[in-house]
């Protein structure tokens, strides 16, 4: 049922843009052919129409889905955790009297996961909005919006920008993910077990949370433009704003703690196994810290070797016949959730 209803919105997504695609509106002939071929009179207006209704529906149905999808892997991870806590009982017992939140190695575990859990969801969002930036410079710079059809040149480049930004958003977040859960795991297991949980539970809400949210942003649009039928209006231009914050939401960050989640503590269990079966402190110790410095190298590269240099932004702003703007105009048109991207 799960895997029927997560399919059902890309379905009606993808429905919608090949109609849209097709521009079977702008054939010569095309309703005499239809009308010739098929027996009916063809409508595009309601077409479209519907198309957009199941869409939001669509959506809906994401949002449901993907919230199961995550408990899945919280259940996983909590399955993992007690792993964890079985093989330090048998290897130093009285594991139990250290799991106490009063600890302060599990308070600051804890407060680790969950604020990894929040690097995430941010690194992940700027990847998407900054190649999404880059493919619309390159679409305002090289290709010719009023022409009936692009390229197939210009096309396959917009989907190499996508795609180079993915696989940037991509390597910056594994290996902060992957060098933390072996670095921790060398500090101190217990610190170790507060930071698994601590991913496991605010991963969940958090995932929960921006399904949800990244729906509601998506579903405003459709409800201005099929239930309303504002289209093209301010209120309109508005609701599509809001969608450009819903779809990473929806779509990326919430989806993506999935597979976070589940690495974090499958590869977890492993590295505290090889870390307890070492005596040597100082060299657990050095390892944590050398893992730590690079995960840390590259959650500084997620944010600060991700922005939108400041030159390929400001003529994005400016229509062809605009004025060089002054700060006093620029300033207003990129405050927002993502201003600092694009500062």
């Amino acid at each position: 049922m799960t895997i029927a209803v997560d399919s059902y919105g890309p379905v009606t997504d993808n429905a919608q843009s090949v109609y849209e695609l097709s521009q079977i509106e702008g054939r010569a002939g095309i309703r005499d052919d239809i009308k010739k071929n098929f027996g009916f009179k063809p409508d595009f207006a309601n077409a479209k129409y519907l198309l957009e209704k199941a869409d939001g529906a669509g959506n809906t149905f994401k949002s449901t889905a993907k919230p199961v999808l995550i408990g899945t892997a919280v259940v996983g991870a909590t399955t993992m955790v007690f792993g964890i806590i079985m093989l330090l009982e048998n290897k130093f017992g009285n594991v139990v009297n250290h799991l106490s939140l009063v600890q302060p190695e599990i308070i600051l575990g804890l407060l680790a996961g969950g604020a990894v859990i929040y690097w995430f969801t941010g690194a992940s969002t700027q990847a998407v909005v900054t190649g999404a930036y880059r493919a619309v410079v390159y679409i305002k710079e090289n290709m010719q919006l009023d022409a009936t059809t692009a390229s197939e040149k210009d096309s396959k480049e917009v989907v190499r920008i996508c795609t180079v930004y993915a696989q940037k958003g991509m390597w910056n977040i594994f290996i902060v993910i992957f060098c933390l859960a072996l670095s921790l795991a060398f500090f101190d297991p217990y610190f170790f077990i507060g930071y698994l949980i601590g991913i496991a539970f605010f991963g969940l809400y958090q995932a929960i949370f921006m399904a949800n949210a990244g729906g509601a942003w998506d579903n405003a649009k459709k409800i201005v433009e099929v239930d309303m039928r504002q289209k093209g209006t301010d209120l309109h231009a508005a609701t599509v704003i809001g969608d450009t914050v819903g779809d990473p939401f929806k779509d990326t960050s919430s989806v993506a703690l999935n597979p976070v989640i589940k690495f974090t503590t499958l590869f977890g269990l492993l590295a505290v196994e090889i870390a307890v079966t070492m005596t040597s402190q100082p060299v657990k110790t050095g390892i944590g810290l050398f893992f730590s410095a690079i995960a840390l190298i590259f959650i500084y590269r997620s944010f600060y070797c991700m922005r939108i240099p400041e030159e390929k932004v400001i003529p994005l702003l400016l229509g062809d016949d605009d004025e060089p703007p002054t700060n006093q105009k620029i300033l207003p048109v990129i405050a927002g959730p993502f201003a600092n991207s694009v500062r």
